[in-house]
């Protein structure tokens, strides 16, 4: 592959060298550099990538993606100058393996709690549905019936675009993706095409890492903002963050509800050890999930089938 073909959508400041070169693979871990690799230098939590620039071209590496230019530059070597490297890399890795998430329905779930079940009951529901489904989850991820091990909540993007490209040939229609906060800052999911987005709840986590409750609230709200117009955005209204997360989104808006009146609403007619009865916009639906937490997840989960095109009944059963 042709080194400017990956650098398509990246915001470039500034470039020494060619770009017309061929390269191998992108790496952001500088341990894998091989020879004629790319290496994109990201200023990490742990440690900073442009500390290892010198070693990565004495290990083969031909192109050099980095927020500071180097002081010295070695001849034969490309490098490019990003205004943020996180986001230069999601989108080198979607250029990469050819937008895998446009060649499926990709949908994101974000919030504090419900993410892991929600994603992984959509994944057991489409399959029942007899459909070939992918899952990216704290749990695994699920390439059809393959399952691989999960080391984050939100993989980085190069590993998120190398399973989706896994799902395109396997023939996966739908794919159900926990997006974190972590995530969604460290702009991972930047260059993915999303069907439609979920909102669960926001409570006080992750502080020591967003700092503060509304830095939190807002990195959420970005998922949604960034959602395509012919996605859309399906969010919990008895939360009081989930009219702000559709604030400002292009997608089309819908609500679900305990509580409130909304698209998607239930009532608990019995909770107890055995499980939940519900009634869920009209129907009565028995399940053997406990706890008003998860009527919730059931709601995210029928809403978010039907409007991927599910029958209701279907769906229900």
């Amino acid at each position: 592959m042709i080194l400017k073909d990956i650098l398509y959508k990246v915001t470039i400041n500034a470039v020494v060298g060619s770009t017309s070169i061929a390269i191998n693979k992108i790496e952001f871990d500088s341990r894998q550099i091989k020879t004629n690799d790319v290496f994109v230098a990201i200023s990490g939590t742990i440690t900073d990538g442009h500390k290892y620039i010198e070693k990565v071209i004495e290990d083969g590496a031909t192109a050099i993606v980095c927020e500071v230019l180097p002081e010295i530059f070695e001849d034969g070597v490309t490098y490019i100058e990003v205004a943020n490297s996180n986001q230069a890399l999601a989108f080198m890795a979607a250029n990469y393996y050819a937008h895998p998430s446009e060649n499926l329905k990709l949908v994101g779930v974000t919030g504090t709690n419900g993410k892991t079940t929600v994603t992984s009951l959509l994944y057991q529901l489409f399959k029942k549905a007899g459909y070939k489904v992918g899952l990216l989850s704290t749990v695994k991820i699920m390439v059809d019936n393959t399952t691989f091990k999960a080391t984050h909540t939100t993989p980085d993007s190069l590993t998120i675009n190398k399973y989706l490209k896994l799902m395109n040939d396997e023939g996966v229609e739908f794919c159900f993706m926990e997006v974190s906060s972590h995530g969604i800052h460290q702009s991972r999911t930047e260059g993915l095409k999303f069907a439609g987005g979920i909102f669960t709840n926001l409570s006080h986590d992750h502080l020591d890492y967003h700092e503060t409750f509304a830095k939190y609230r807002d990195v959420k709200k970005t998922f949604f903002d960034q959602l395509p117009k012919d996605a859309f955005a399906l969010s919990n209204i008895d939360d009081k963050n989930g009219l702000v997360m559709l604030q400002n989104t292009k997608a089309k808006k819908y609500t679900y509800a305990l509580k409130n009146y909304a698209d998607y609403r239930a009532q608990i007619l019995e909770n107890d050890f055995s499980g939940l009865l519900l009634k869920l916009n009209d129907n009565e639906l028995w399940t053997r999930l406990i706890g008003s937490f998860n009527a919730y997840n059931i709601l995210a989960i029928y809403g978010t089938a039907e409007l991927l095109g599910l029958d209701k009944v279907e769906i229900l059963r």
